[in-house]
């Protein structure tokens, strides 16, 4: 899998659970890592990157490490000459065939050294497309979590019930983007689509795969719940007879010989 990067507006988090032995011995920490995502609907994820680049961003630091190796210059050609592509329109932008942006999704979640990495001439592209498209998916589908930043509550809500820890605050859903004050026409849009195919396919399988597990998290919850509530009203039956019991217990008189065995004792 390709090494990803801050800029690359995919984040990737890695959660470490500590524990460590008794304090008089050598402590030894215990890590296990879970390596997580947020996806993006394709069409906006790929006009706010445009719109990051246009101001002067790149990806100069990220080094594109696949099987040992970085690409060289022939497999991953520059789309622009300069130190940076600041002002580029959005039709040079998607007018390069070697933008990085095109499929990010799909890239980074993949497993490059299947399809010979960044050598293009190594399996035709529509197998290439599909051995991508597959390991993205696998690779989702093996993740502890994932979010869809369109879904933030429902996000929130899987991310806490998945590792048990619970948020501060609420997530915000916020529609108002550098993507969303984009005027596009429609076929600028299918445009858009066409260049992020697989993508678009991602992003469908990991909706439905999202909703899954929400559903599955929501019945697991009320299951839970259901249990916990009648555990409670067990309890409950249970004490309701004891207030009796110990006003029978109050109500008794001391016996005859245990008021003597008081008196003879004081």
């Amino acid at each position: 899998m390709e090494k990803m990067s801050y800029e690359e507006n995919i984040v990737l988090v890695s959660l470490s659970l500590l524990s460590s032995t008794d304090s008089r011995k050598k402590r030894i920490c215990e890590r296990k890592f879970y390596y997580i995502t947020l996806l993006r609907d394709p069409v906006s994820r790929y006009l706010s990157e445009w719109r990051h680049v246009q101001r002067g961003a790149t990806w100069k630091t990220s080094l594109h490490m696949c099987d040992g190796r970085t690409p060289t210059p022939e497999e991953l050609p520059s789309c622009y000459e300069g130190t940076d592509w600041s002002g580029c329109t959005l039709q040079e932008f998607m007018d390069c065939p070697y933008n990085l942006a095109n499929n990010r999704q799909v890239r980074m979640l993949a497993d490059l050294s299947l399809v010979g990495c960044y050598n293009m001439s190594f399996i035709p592209e529509n197998k290439r497309a599909q051995i991508l498209l597959e390991s993205a998916k696998k690779n989702l589908r093996d993740m502890a979590f994932f979010g869809l930043t369109e879904f933030q509550r429902k996000t929130q809500y899987l991310f806490e019930r998945t590792f048990n820890l619970k948020f501060i605050r609420p997530f915000m859903q916020y529609n108002s983007t550098r993507a969303g004050g984009v005027e596009v026409d429609n076929n600028t849009i299918r445009r858009i689509e066409e260049l992020n195919d697989l993508d678009m396919q991602l992003y469908d399988y990991a909706k439905d795969l999202f909703q899954q597990r929400y559903q599955y998290k929501r019945q697991l919850e009320r299951m839970e719940q259901r249990i916990k509530n009648r555990e409670e009203r067990l309890l409950h039956r249970s004490n309701e007879a004891l207030p009796k019991e110990e006003t029978e217990e109050q109500g008794r008189l001391p016996t005859e010989d245990y008021m003597s065995h008081i008196i003879e004792k004081w």
